[in-house]
């Protein structure tokens, strides 16, 4: 797909969908509650739906309603309807963690399996974590799963032989990924006795476990905790709510907060907050270093871009998600830009910090990779290419920013975007069209 650059300020608004991150946790809580929630303003997209068709092939009703962007889930209280099931999870990498914890509380033998890529992305931290607490998992493909030794090797597909959860104390590695910790958070209220969780290293992506906490709170169940190295969850339920409402995803929004900063001009994006649950509106922080103007009203947030992009030094390992929307920016910067702390972005999708250094020298960048992150330099020109993305939504997302401002920008594979935004283009296309007269005015707390 070419990407056709515009040549004047940006002045739009635009709606993001619902967030990936609360859908695909909503949906695992609301299956452990006990009656009826419906999720509105949902996300449909690849990663949600692996996950909603993983809980109907394990016997829960779950009704789908992409119309009206809700998804209903009838909970059964911790039990799991089916006891022999196989399931398919793409590459979606919440999927993969939420629902191996979530399947130790059944009673039968399952199998969880993924695409090509996901059966490269390790679980084995999880796998750790959960074995003390008496679950039994362990790779598909190995006939006696207590031979591995070697855990950090152990990828999907997976074999979990559930007879429910005993409980307990355990331990979880917090450098890979935040999700194994969040997984057994979630779990954790259904074992036989309370759970215990130590986290033994640094943790990546924090914001992500105070969303898992608040989104557990909404459904009832607060967790004892000393910051983020130990937690105690008790022997409890969920409640189920009537309606759920999802906030429009932070991760996603980034690209059109971004975009001023390339283009100049405004956008604004609707119906969310600085007071969101997702660790990613800290983005807004970033954009506000690098002299764009933010400012909140009370219907959308809005970006405005400076007359000169300043490069800065940041840690990303809080936000990780966006560093690549940050990667596209800071080619325009007056400075260079030092991103780091995003070692895990290494077993994402794709090695998302190999990809977006290989993908910035494709287009003339100057760019240092390094272990946990990389440093990009000003570009004075850039040359026209076809962006690979790996398969890889973000890399498809970020990238087409720069087309925005260069011509010659082509995504390869564009279809990708449909893990997590199906229509991120048509809403991109947006950009070119002006605000109804109106539409957000600004007003309220400005931020930059």
């Amino acid at each position: 797909m070419l990407i056709t650059p515009i040549s004047y300020p940006l002045n739009a608004t635009v709606r993001v969908p619902g967030s990936k991150s609360l859908t695909n946790r909503a949906l695992l809580i609301a299956a452990l509650a006990d009656g009826t929630t419906t999720l509105t303003n949902a996300l449909f997209s690849d990663d949600s739906r692996y996950f909603a068709g993983a809980l109907q092939t394990l016997g829960f009703d779950v009704s789908l309603n992409p119309a009206r962007a809700e998804m209903s889930v009838t909970g059964l209280g911790g039990r799991i309807p089916a006891k022999k099931a196989e399931l398919y999870i793409g590459n979606a990498g919440t999927a993969a963690r939420f629902l191996s914890a979530f399947l130790t509380l059944g009673r039968g033998e399952y199998i969880l399996d993924g695409d090509a890529r996901m059966r490269e992305r390790p679980i084995g931290d999880l796998i750790s974590a959960l074995e003390p607490l008496g679950a039994k998992l362990g790779p598909a493909t190995t006939d006696n799963s207590s031979l591995v030794t070697d855990h950090s090797q152990i990828c999907p597909p997976l074999k979990i032989n559930a007879s429910g959860l005993p409980g307990g104390k355990t331990q979880v590695a917090g450098d890979i990924s935040s999700q194994f910790l969040s997984a057994l958070l979630m779990v954790a209220p259904y074992a036989q006795s309370p759970v215990e969780i130590e986290v033994t290293t640094g943790l990546n992506s924090k914001p992500y476990v105070d969303m898992t906490l608040s989104i557990m709170r909404d459904f009832g169940i607060s967790v004892e905790r000393d910051g983020y190295k130990y937690f105690r969850i008790p022997v409890t339920r969920y409640r189920s709510q009537v309606l759920y409402p999802i906030e429009p995803d932070a991760s996603a929004a980034s690209y059109f907060f971004a975009a001023p900063a390339i283009c100049g001009g405004t956008v604004s994006v609707e119906s969310i907050s600085r007071q969101s649950v997702q660790g990613d509106i800290a983005f807004l922080d970033v954009l506000a270093q690098m002299g764009c103007i933010v400012e909140e009203t009370d219907r959308c947030l809005q970006v405005t871009g400076p007359t000169e992009v300043r490069g800065l030094d940041v840690d990303m390992r809080n936000i990780p998600d966006t560093a690549q929307t940050l990667a596209a920016i800071a080619p325009f910067a007056s400075t260079p830009t030092r991103i780091r702390g995003i070692a895990s972005a290494r077993v994402k999708e794709t090695d998302r910090v190999h990809a977006a250094c290989a993908e910035l020298a494709r287009l003339g960048v100057r760019v240092d990779e390094h272990e946990d992150g990389m440093t990009i330099y000003p570009c004075a020109e850039f040359r026209p290419a076809t962006v690979q993305t790996y398969n890889d939504h973000r890399m498809a997302m970020a990238f087409s920013l720069i087309g925005l401002r260069v011509a010659g920008i082509t995504i390869e594979n564009p279809g990708c975007v449909s893990k997590t935004f199906p229509n991120f283009f048509e809403v991109l296309e947006t950009l070119r069209a002006p605000s109804p007269s109106g539409t957000c005015a600004r007003k309220g707390r400005g931020l930059g």
